[in-house]
């Protein structure tokens, strides 16, 4: 597998190297990495994707200034198409986001449209924002996992690299079902901290071993890379390997740095329908 890792473009980026905290607004800060660098290693076609989707950030620590040099505070969510030709490196989002601590603006409308602004212009697609205020529970409740998990299953595993000759199917019987578990763990393409995830599949399409599946996202625990490319992944293997008439994947990883990247690929809709929030977010 090729290791990309050393491209220039990620070596170039701010991820494993100490920087200093910019304390005012500062968007060049922001990052882009193409995604076309992981895609190229699961032969997916930039011009004819395989899945639509998008990927939806939550920035738990906006702040800001008003005109009085008062401090404000939001939550945000960020929604970046997945058609578009970059991601946003992510150390460099949270050092972009910590550039407005010191900063004034006139409203919350005006920063709203400064980082759509910013973050459309660095990943070339137009990128949805929200603002959240400190007592608007509507960001995303937590709620329960759908469809049935899969971890209390009796495995024996000692393969801990994606290995997508692990899945199979059950038997020929067609089914619709959802299902998910909280085992998916993956680290850090540069730095190689882990990065953990809770994960939704649902699919239409023969039976999946479940077994063969829990063993398959476990298999991705040593792995290096990020997390847009590891759904990508995920989901590009199940779909050639499992041939399924439709197919979901959406992961919702634990937040660092006060963020948290949940990426949705599916063969039917560019917008998940999950409005899921667990309790490790």
């Amino acid at each position: 597998m090729t290791d990309y890792s050393n491209s220039e473009e990620l070596q170039s980026s701010l991820l494993g190297k100490s920087t200093e905290y910019a304390s005012d607004y500062t968007p060049s800060l922001l990052h882009p990495i193409a995604r076309k660098l992981n895609r190229d290693q699961i032969a997916v076609d930039e011009q004819n994707l395989p899945f639509k989707g998008e990927d939806t950030w939550t920035g738990y620590e906006l702040s800001w200034l008003n005109n009085k040099g008062k401090p404000q505070v939001a939550v945000a969510t960020f929604v970046f198409p997945c058609q578009s030709s970059h991601i946003i490196e992510s150390k460099s989002f949270k050092l972009y986001l910590n550039s407005f601590n010191q900063t004034r603006f006139d409203s919350s409308e005006q920063v709203q449209q400064i980082l759509c602004r910013d973050l459309s212009h660095a990943a070339n697609t137009e990128v949805m924002v929200t603002l959240y205020g400190p007592d608007d529970f509507a960001c995303i409740p937590f709620s329960a996992m759908p469809g049935e998990c899969i971890d209390d299953l009796d495995i024996e595993i000692d393969s801990y690299t994606p290995d997508s000759s692990l899945l199979t199917t059950q038997s020929d019987e067609l089914v619709e079902e959802t299902l998910h578990s909280h085992l998916l763990k993956s680290n850090c393409l540069i730095t190689s901290q882990p990065d953990w995830a809770s994960i939704i599949i649902r699919y239409k399409g023969k039976k999946i071993d479940r077994a063969s599946l829990l063993k398959y996202l476990i298999s991705f625990r040593d792995h290096n890379e990020f997390h847009e490319q590891c759904v990508e992944r995920i989901y590009c293997e199940l779909w050639r390997k499992l041939a399924p008439i439709e197919l979901e994947v959406y992961a919702r990883y634990t937040r660092r740095g006060g963020l948290d990247i949940n990426p949705f690929r599916s063969s039917v809709q560019n917008k998940t329908t999950f409005t899921v929030r667990t309790n490790r977010q």
